[in-house]
């Protein structure tokens, strides 16, 4: 049983052949706007924001990892539920702006920081900056001064430890991603003694892409006991304590959806054990495929049925290029496994193991080799967990075929 492919389908219903939202077939959705297209429903964003502050505590804050999906439509629909953005580049900042949300609701993470886009958030004095390097810190220092501002800025650390279970590691080990613990107390020594720096506190992404609770929690436990060790070490109180994310979704056919109830009972324990010892601060998660993931569908084309050498090839109108995560070329993550995916206008027809791939000039541009619906040109393939890290996250320049269309359902 593919499990991931069971998660995703939750969300529809068979009419007749066809996979249906509501009673709107995925297929129409095709034909109307044309192929390949991204689709994003926001009813499954909103269904999931329900989930999440019903079973989380109520003391953490929750913020959308831009980078996730900056479509400027979705962000005006998370930045009705959730409370701020995180960034990575002045881009990011900027389409947030642009979608009506005000700067002191941004956080701004990323190793590579120039100073124009440090001078661009430290000028729209965003909410925080988290500094993930001596020099980087210098160069706030210098500009703050320079435009008369109080920066607002939090350390991002790489803790000795990582996140076990985890896609990506994040921490831990020699990374690009924050200052190592060990140099941690003098940096926010002198973070509090600059009168234009505004030191809010600590940031700490030990992985991501984690579906196992079991993991999460102690990881979670190792930020918290570590934050009170260094707030003992300097004398230095925290108001903020970015705790990061890792919460994952089911991509590939073994894998669970997190048990977010286990989960958001762990999490309360431990802020209620360690939010006096603290000195009560703001708890900040930063999630991005969690809050958006499961609302997208990729659906592409089938051009050509062929045979080769006793294998079926459907050879679709989109590829890697559009949806680099469902070729397994985006990182560990997604490691050439297929992502899920089926026809969606022949649900009720049996089944042959064909290579599903795109019409690029390369054999990397393929979506996997698997079992799913018997399929014939014209008929139309969706790609589900596709919310997230797709559109923007592809080469689509690549052999300068049209960009995919991006649509999303109101609720």
């Amino acid at each position: 049983m593919n499990l991931a492919l069971k998660a995703a389908l939750t969300n529809f219903r068979i009419c007749g052949n066809e996979l249906c939202w509501d009673d709107v077939a995925l297929s129409e959705l095709a034909r109307k706007h044309g192929t390949p297209l991204y689709i994003y429903f926001e009813k499954i964003i909103q269904h999931k924001h329900q989930l999440l502050r019903r079973l989380l505590p109520d003391n953490l804050y929750i913020y959308y990892a831009v980078k996730a999906n900056p479509n400027p439509d979705i962000l005006k629909i998370i930045g009705n539920l959730y409370d701020g953005f995180d960034v990575a580049s002045s881009g990011e900042l900027k389409r947030v702006m642009s979608a009506g949300f005000p700067a002191a609701m941004i956080s701004y993470a990323g190793p590579g920081k120039t100073r124009e886009e440090l001078r661009c958030a430290i000028h729209e004095e965003i909410g925080c900056i988290s500094v993930e390097s001596q020099q980087e810190f210098e160069h706030i220092v210098q500009i703050a001064s320079n435009l008369g501002k109080k920066a607002s800025i939090s350390l991002r650390i790489n803790p000795d430890f990582d996140l076990s279970g985890s896609g990506m590691k994040m921490g831990g080990g020699p990374k690009q991603f924050g200052v190592d613990t060990e140099k941690a107390p003098d940096i926010i020594a002198a973070m509090t003694d600059e009168s234009c720096i505004k030191f809010k506190g600590i940031h700490i992404f030990a992985g991501s892409q984690n579906l196992y609770a079991d993991s999460l929690l102690p990881g979670f436990e190792n930020i918290l006991k570590y934050a009170v060790s260094l707030q003992q070490q300097t004398g230095i109180s925290f108001q903020w304590i970015n705790l990061g994310g890792g919460f994952g979704i089911p991509y590939f056919a073994h894998e669970h959806e997190l048990d977010l109830e286990f989960l958001g009972r762990g999490l309360t324990n431990l802020l209620e054990q360690y939010s006096s010892l603290l000195g009560h601060p703001e708890f900040v998660l930063e999630l991005g495929r969690y809050l958006v993931g499961e609302c997208g569908v990729y659906l592409t084309e089938v051009l050509y049925k062929k045979e080769s050498r006793g294998h079926v090839f459907l050879i679709t109108d989109g590829g890697m290029h559009h949806h680099l995560a469902a070729s397994g070329n985006l990182g560990q993550s997604l490691a050439r496994r297929p992502m899920p995916l089926t026809v969606v206008n022949r649900q009720n027809f049996s089944v042959e193991k064909v290579h599903v791939v795109g019409p690029l000039c390369t054999p990397l541009d393929t979506f996997g080799f698997l079992e799913i619906p018997r399929a014939e040109a014209g008929d139309i393939i969706g790609v589900f967990q596709s919310g997230a890290y797709g559109f923007s996250a592809s080469p689509q320049l690549f052999l300068s075929h049209p960009a995919p269309k991006e649509v999303v359902i109101p609720a």
